[in-house]
């Protein structure tokens, strides 16, 4: 990295994983230094085999932004809306059973993933269930056992949830992936097994504030959101790159 490209790549976040990256935290950026970003992803190796590529560019950026990302190659493919809330310990009482990869096999955890994320209102990811688990071990690392967690009805499993700390920071509570399998949608669970996330990302894994995130088109999570004391932080386009 040389120093002209230092001064916008520190202004922004790369999450980076197996087969893809994102880039958050646009809203810190001029129009030009936007710009140059793009150039800088488009001429670094790297970035050009990843079958994922996203930039979410923050609702403050013209349209003009918008015009010039298309023009390089990039579609719009979603509105993602972030939230924010700052996290106390607490204890949550409820019946359902957690079970992490020290518990069952990835295989069974995959397969429950992978049933929560059909008919799911959030855009489709490109990525495949094995490049899904793939990326998820390297991006959290040696934890990502702890992390993934499938939750439970009685026998029946009912959804997941990937609770961790974002790599990087010391109290940054994320969750990697929160759904229900498509017949326990709509019942009420979604607010009490977030709530119940939240409540193990600080009493578990020590987390002093929560980052989430949906599509704006998801309107139940986001209702599940503000039930749960979560604020809107802002709102982002989010921009893929075409035929990677």
């Amino acid at each position: 990295m040389n120093k002209h490209q230092k001064p916008f790549i520190e202004k922004v976040k790369i999450i980076q994983g197996n087969d893809y990256a994102t880039i958050e935290n646009t809203n810190d950026l001029t129009t030009v230094e936007l710009k140059e970003l793009v150039s800088y992803l488009d001429q670094t190796p790297p970035y050009h085999s990843l079958s994922n590529l996203k930039i979410l560019v923050n609702q403050t950026f013209s349209r003009e932004v918008d015009e010039y990302l298309e023009g390089n190659g990039y579609d719009l493919v979603d509105e993602f809306v972030t939230v924010h809330k700052k996290l106390e310990k607490s204890e949550i009482k409820h019946s359902f059973t957690l079970k992490n990869l020290h518990m069952i096999s990835e295989k069974e955890f995959a397969h429950i993933w992978m049933h929560s994320m059909e008919g799911s209102l959030n855009a489709p990811s490109r990525l495949t269930m094995p490049e899904q688990m793939k990326s998820v071990a390297i991006e959290l690392g040696d934890s990502y056992k702890d992390s993934c967690i499938a939750i439970y009805e009685g026998d029946q499993p009912i959804g997941v949830m990937i609770p961790h700390i974002e790599p990087g920071t010391v109290d940054e509570g994320r969750l990697f992936y929160f759904g229900l399998i498509p017949d326990e949608r709509s019942k009420g669970k979604s607010k009490i097994l977030h709530k119940l996330a939240l409540s193990l990302l600080a009493s578990v894994f020590h987390a002093k504030k929560y980052i989430g995130g949906t599509s704006k088109n998801n309107a139940p999570m986001i209702r599940t959101f503000l039930a749960n004391g979560c604020e809107v932080k802002d709102v982002n386009r989010v921009f893929l790159k075409k035929s990677l």
